[in-house]
């Protein structure tokens, strides 16, 4: 009787569902959102039902024609990206899980041919899943962590619910496939964070030796990522375990440290990836057959014969910055090592100066903050410049509105490394910054706030520390310039950034109005200054702060966005193409019109981004240049101008 009961209770919250979809359907635009708490209530009652995803599913077009998601990032499911699904189900905001949740049934009744949308097909909607599956899997395969019940109380399992319910729709196996899609993809640009990617291939390998999870076919890829971390060498290829596998190299000859140094530095340059195991390897060969570090960190006769040349320091840095806890420090400290920077006469003393830093008890309570205590703050602090060193493409912006801070920091890790670690230790030593301005100098400490209004402490340890400040520092730049004709950049950017950013400048929008002007001007301008058929074949010798306007899949604006330009060259396919870096965290973008933003396969190193010539200027909207080499204009063809403007005036310039 009482099973008959439940029945007769889920019944009757669908047919509240529908009701509530009538009403909201027979509301006025104007009026609809009155009427959303009522919907979204019930909403919230039928996912808590065992059977509720699958009832939700059935009424999710029905939403979507009530008006649900008017006037939300929702309301264009063609444009939805899948990454986000991570932040939307994870919400404070029961609402935007809940409009989520409606979202990815609607998207899986379209996949399932049981609806019809005009903007997305059947196999786009399964792509897309597949892709949010991924990037969810952690809530896929595990329950709610406390952080999510304490977030979200008792509605913490709906995502979970949701998830499952796709799963077991679509099927597990291109789940699989897909992640190692993105995780490949996102390792090809060699961020410096890799945490998210290594709990990814730990979720992999937890996959695969689950008995309940059939994989099916899929999964073929995996081998490379998982033995990457928990299998590098002949040694380890059982996951033995630090102890054990500490305890088998002490009896190993040397043919056989050989052939484990070699394998680690294999697997760590194929995947920019350390494993654990890779760590007690090099800690035992620094001490036990130090002719073997080469081969461990996988260097070439460069980073060899800087090696030989710093040896003490390099050692010194493996005893202080390579444990388990920091792996990644061995990458950064391979790749350090073969760009030769150890070259630079301030960098060994630099470095020396790095490791007996005394941190303030700020710094030192930021890093345990962010970073835990499985070692001490200034060990984490030393990967991080490591990293950042080696990787100075990699530094990512995390989820804040500091593009401008993390493009300096890239900036001077690739062209002035050791004004980097000045920044550093002024940062993390003494809690203050001092630029100068136009001859004055500007605070961290006494600027007013910066950018960001608080900070998300998804960086590295480096960021964490140095951003802040640089961001106020940024931000007072600014605020000197308010009162002046054109746009601040003019005048902060040769300042903020470093000498060797070009005093000539362009801008293409009119500060006041935000309108377009001289765009042919504009586009002439940077082929003279950039387009190597045009500037007498001069290579960018310095990376240049830049500026463009970033716009979605549907070309439509986002908002502006600093990045630096690094080289202009043909590519293999012998099309001229701007090679930039992209502080964003993933350089790999869809935006819109056929612009599509390439992180591999076009010629580009790790870390860039690229563009066709015409495509990147489309989107560009700031540029500095040397006034003393580039005096006239180029000679563009009326044709290349069109096609460049057609491209602004299809997406952000639209209104402009």
């Amino acid at each position: 009787m009482r099973e008959a009961n439940v029945i007769v209770d889920h019944d009757l919250l669908e047919k509240r569902l529908q009701d509530a979809i009538q009403i909201l359907q027979d509301t006025p635009d104007f009026a609809k959102a009155g009427k959303l708490n009522r919907v979204f209530d019930v909403i919230r009652k039928v996912l808590m039902l065992d059977d509720g995803c699958q009832r939700l599913q059935t009424q999710a077009m029905a939403l979507e024609k009530a008006g649900l998601f008017v006037g939300t990032d929702w309301e264009s499911p063609q444009t939805l990206v899948p990454a986000l699904t991570v932040h939307s189900l994870g919400s404070p905001e029961i609402n935007t899980v809940l409009i989520e949740a409606v979202s990815l049934m609607r998207l899986l009744a379209i996949a399932q041919d049981q609806a019809h949308h005009p903007s997305v097909s059947p196999e786009q909607a399964q792509h897309f899943l597949t892709q949010a599956l991924a990037a969810n899997l952690t809530r896929l395969f595990n329950p709610p962590s406390e952080a999510e019940r304490e977030v979200q109380g008792r509605h913490a399992e709906i995502p979970g619910r949701l998830l499952k319910h796709i799963a077991d729709n679509i099927g597990y196996e291109g789940i699989i496939d897909e992640l190692i899609t993105e995780i490949w993809r996102i390792l090809q640009q060699r961020p410096i964070q890799v945490s998210g990617v290594k709990r990814m291939v730990t979720q992999i390998a937890v996959c695969q030796h689950n008995p309940d999870i059939e994989l099916g076919g899929s999964g073929q890829g995996a081998d490379r990522l998982v033995s990457s971390l928990f299998g590098p060498t002949q040694a380890s290829r059982e996951d033995p375990g630090i102890a054990e596998y500490q305890q088998r190299l002490t009896h190993m000859d040397s043919q056989s440290l050989q052939n484990e140094a070699t394998g680690c530095a294999r697997a760590m340059h194929d995947t920019g990836l350390v494993s654990a195991y890779h760590v007690i390897l090099v800690r035992h060969l620094a001490e036990h057959a130090e002719h073997l570090l080469s081969d461990v960190l996988g260097l070439s006769a460069t980073g060899r014969d800087c090696l030989l040349c710093y040896r003490e320091l390099v050692l010194t840095l493996i005893d202080r910055a390579v444990h388990v806890a920091t792996s990644q420090a061995i990458y950064g400290l391979a790749l350090m090592l073969e760009r030769g920077i150890l070259y630079q006469h301030p960098m060994a003393p630099a470095l020396w100066r790095q490791l007996s830093l005394e941190l303030s008890e700020t710094s030192r309570t930021t890093l345990l903050t962010v970073f835990g205590d499985e070692v001490q703050p200034e060990t984490r602090l030393l990967e991080g410049v490591l990293c950042m060193l080696g990787l100075p493409l990699g530094i990512g912006q995390g989820n804040n509105p500091t593009c401008q801070s993390a493009r300096a920091l890239s900036m001077w890790a690739y062209n002035d490394p050791d004004y980097l670690l000045q920044m550093v230790t002024w940062a993390a030593r003494d809690d203050e910054i001092i630029m100068h301005f136009e001859g004055q100098p500007v605070s961290s400490v006494e600027s007013d706030g910066g950018v960001a209004q608080a900070f998300s402490l998804d960086l590295d340890p480096v960021s964490v520390l140095v951003v802040p400040h640089l961001d106020r520092i940024y931000a007072e730049m600014g605020r000197r310039c308010v009162g002046r004709d054109g746009d601040p950049h003019r005048w902060v950017n040769p300042e903020f950034h470093g000498w060797w950013t070009g005093r000539g400048f362009q801008l293409n929008v009119d500060v006041p109005t935000g309108k377009l002007s001289n765009l042919q001007e504009f586009i002439r301008y940077f082929y003279a200054a950039y387009h190597p058929f045009y500037n007498g074949n001069q290579p960018l010798i310095h990376p240049q702060p830049a500026g463009v306007a970033v716009t979605d899949s549907a070309a439509r604006f986002i908002g502006w966005h600093a990045i630096t330009i690094l080289r202009v060259t043909l590519d293999p396919n012998k099309e001229m193409r701007v090679y930039f870096y992209n502080p964003n965290n993933d350089s790999g973008q869809n935006w819109g019109d056929g612009v599509l933003v390439s992180t591999s396969g076009n010629g580009e190193r790790y870390g860039e981004a690229s563009l066709p010539f015409e495509q990147f200027l489309s989107r560009l909207y700031i540029f500095h240049y040397d006034p003393l080499e580039c005096k006239f204009l180029a000679d563009v063809p009326g044709d290349t101008l069109n096609d460049i403007i057609g491209y602004i005036r299809r997406s952000w310039g639209a209104d402009r």
